[in-house]
């Protein structure tokens, strides 16, 4: 059921200039050092016995099945709510001048832990990110075992097989080689970020309840994976409770 409900909101967005889908996750950690990651090269590369280290980079994406166009963030901190929508907020600050006549952001991610429609400080920002950019916001996730059907998943896969049989040796190597990813035919587009972010940022729940009253799910079924936000919604709740206009 949910499955097909996903299906419904990508095929809406597919069919309408109005809407732009937008798939997004994080990669997994990949850690810096002079070890073997699994790939093959053409030419011999010697690498580490051990994969020890703490030194890492984690990818984050966007990827628009429309567009079939990729942008990568790499940090070295943590990927909290707050940097996936300081990257939504780049991310569309870079494509809204390119389409003036799209109104809805569709977002498929994964219902990861802090992205999530019940995750407070996530909910917060991106009811923010609706109202500063006067763009209405969908979300919808893929549901337990079917994350594979995001497509930035893909680009994940991609990502790997374009540098696993290289040694990431430092930092500035990884960024290199993500600099030469190419997807679907087009380079990916790369921000190295260096902000630091603070974990375990959450509202009350006095204060989310507001926040409820703002945003749309679809039903009591299976409300949490299929959310609407609207920012006239959202511009009349701070404006009535926090006298703050955007």
């Amino acid at each position: 059921m949910i499955f097909d409900q996903i299906e419904i909101e990508n095929q809406k967005a597919l069919l309408s200039e109005g809407v732009l889908r937008v798939s997004h996750d994080a990669k997994n950690k990949v850690k810096v050092g002079d070890f073997s990651r699994g790939g093959k090269n053409w030419a011999l590369v010697k690498a580490g016995d051990h994969d020890f280290g703490n030194e890492h980079i984690t990818p984050f994406g966007f990827y628009s099945p429309q567009l079939q166009e990729t942008d990568l963030y790499l940090t070295s901190s943590k990927v909290t709510a707050d940097f996936i929508v300081d990257c939504l907020c780049d991310y569309w600050e870079k494509k809204s001048i390119r389409f003036p006549n799209v109104h809805t952001i569709l977002l498929n991610g994964d219902n990861g832990p802090e992205c999530h429609s019940r995750r407070t400080q996530f909910i917060k920002r991106i009811c923010e990110f609706s109202a500063k950019y006067n763009v209405i916001v969908k979300l919808a996730y893929y549901p337990p075992y079917h994350s594979k059907y995001n497509p930035i998943e893909r680009v994940w896969g991609g990502l790997e097989q374009h540098w696993n049989g290289d040694i990431l040796d430092t930092k500035e190597t990884v960024i290199k080689f993500a600099r030469n990813f190419v997807w679907a035919g087009k380079k990916a587009q790369i921000k190295v970020c260096n902000k630091v972010y603070e974990t375990g940022k959450k509202l009350t729940v006095k204060t989310m309840d507001l926040y409820e009253k703002t945003i749309d799910r679809l039903d009591e079924k299976i409300g949490k994976w299929f959310v609407t936000i609207y920012p006239k919604k959202v511009k009349d709740f701070y404006k009535k409770t926090f006298n703050h206009l955007f």
